[in-house]
């Protein structure tokens, strides 16, 4: 089986791999702690599901199968996937289909895993998103969106970041461990990645771990990060959450990663026929919005601009989703993607046709993925409860004015009165529970119109640094006027 699977992958590689994928088992061979005992070395891969992703896995597979070609015996190669509430179905098929294309479920020495926040499963393709997963997921989006006016790194990718870092720990620990893990980042990116790490925890008054400690040190310096940020985002009072947030770092000091950056071409025009005919890969319209092909997500930050700028600044929704697009088909182009992909999206949002179905689409997915309905993303973007509740007459004036004259009374709640019956009306339009309206009270509001490295906190310190952000001019109210506005996504 192995055999004939390393000819068809040969075949099914882009040309210039083939050598590639010998002179890589030769330098991750020598790379193992026991390269003499191939069979009791384990290597590590992530695979969120999309298409650098998937490339990566069938790369390391045709070395997984050349080295047991060449010794008789290989490692045992572990296939991580870290499951979150923005990965629709449509991904786990496209999982499942590399899978199968890869011939991982039949070999001994391949294991698949799921993570689901910090609970590792074999891979099922069928198995339902976890309603704690969803919750945890739903809170963290509305926690960072309404502290940032529904900022699309904020409400959705900082916490998510942070939470792939745990991943890679949790997974990394698992069972026996692991040796090795797979990148395919380059040295220069780590090690630029490893020193943005630690300069955000000086400039958070952290002290990073020691450098000599590797990647296990990376993530203790992440867990400090993390506990600091989501203590801003939901508030030092909510102990028992920051805790579920922490990032695992109990893993051997030895644990290093190994780069197949230059052995592979990651601009998937290169191997577009691997993707689509081998592993039969699927561009979903759901799962595929501008950068990602693993994720909706994308398509909520879109259609959260729209919201914004349709309702903050009385704007119309096709001026904001125009402002996203701009910026994302601007990004997509800079990570290469193939044109044509690049023109399908752009063709997405071509007409009001087509901006209407999106809008539909993107609606019915923070229903499902989230439990969010339009009248609680609404509430997001005027951000109305943070910063002292700073924009709460602006919002009530503009979405809820039959509450305008109780703006003494959330007030007075926000701060800590007792009122059931007004908690249980803000509770569901923000989608929020009162102890984290108050939480949000009593925290930060950040400003896109502000210079974000003058505001203070951690919040605004990782926005700052973000390479996924563009500064726009955008009229924010009916007559025109312009100011200075941030577009921020994937």
């Amino acid at each position: 089986m192995r055999t004939t699977m390393l000819d068809e992958l040969r075949r099914a590689l882009p040309e210039q791999d083939v050598p590639a994928v010998e002179e890589c088992a030769t330098k991750l061979y020598n790379a193992l702690p026991r390269p003499g005992e191939l069979g009791r070395n384990t290597v590590m891969v992530a695979y969120g599901g999309g298409k650098d992703s998937a490339y990566a896995v069938a790369f390391v597979r045709a070395v997984h199968l050349t080295l047991a070609e060449r010794h008789g015996e290989t490692f045992r190669l572990r296939v991580v996937t870290m499951r979150h509430g923005g990965m629709p179905y449509q991904v786990m098929l496209n999982i499942d289909r590399t899978y199968k294309a890869l011939g991982l479920y039949d070999d001994p020495d391949a294991e698949l895993l799921l993570l689901e926040g910090g609970q590792v499963r074999p891979f099922a393709r069928d198995r339902s998103m976890p309603h704690r997963l969803i919750e945890f997921n739903r809170v963290d989006m509305l926690m960072g969106g309404h502290r940032t006016y529904g900022d699309g790194r904020a409400t959705f990718c900082n916490a998510c970041n942070l939470n792939v870092a745990n991943s890679f720990g949790v997974a990394a620990r698992h069972g026996g461990g692991v040796d090795l893990i797979i990148t395919g980042d380059s040295p220069q990116e780590q090690r630029d990645y490893a020193l943005w790490i630690r300069q955000l925890a000086r400039g958070a008054g952290q002290k990073p771990a020691d450098g000599r400690k590797g990647f296990k040190g990376t993530l203790e310096t992440l867990d400090g990060l993390a506990k600091a940020y989501f203590e801003e985002i939901h508030g030092s009072e909510n102990e028992e959450r920051i805790k579920d947030r922490g990032v695992t770092s109990d893993i051997s000091d030895a644990l290093a990663f190994f780069s197949i950056y230059d052995y592979t071409s990651y601009a998937s025009g290169a191997h577009w026929s691997l993707l689509t005919d081998f592993l039969d890969f699927v561009f979903d319209e759901i799962a595929f919005n501008f950068t990602e092909s693993d994720c909706a997500n994308p398509a909520l930050m879109a259609h959260l601009r729209g919201l914004r700028t349709e309702h903050v600044y009385k704007r119309s929704y096709r001026e904001g989703i125009a402002q996203y697009v701009d910026f994302a088909l601007e990004l997509m182009r800079r990570k290469h993607f193939p044109e044509h992909l690049v023109e399908e999206m752009e063709e997405r949002y071509r007409t009001d046709v087509g901006v209407k179905s999106m809008r539909e689409a993107a609606t019915e997915y923070g229903e499902v993925a989230f439990g969010l309905d339009t009248t609680q993303l609404v509430c997001m973007v005027y951000s109305p409860f943070a910063g002292r509740a700073a924009n709460l007459h602006e919002y009530l004036a503009g979405e809820q004015p039959d509450l305008l004259p109780e703006e003494d009374r959330i007030r007075a709640l926000l701060a800590g009165a007792e009122d059931q019956a007004l908690a249980a009306r803000l509770e569901r339009i923000s989608g929020l529970s009162v102890t984290d309206l108050r939480a949000l009270h009593d925290g930060a509001l950040w400003s896109p119109f502000q210079d974000m490295s003058a505001q203070p906190g951690l919040l605004a310190k990782v926005m700052v640094s973000d390479p996924h952000q563009k500064v726009i001019k955008a009229k924010r109210n009916a007559e025109g006027d312009e100011v200075l506005d941030r577009v921020s996504g994937r």
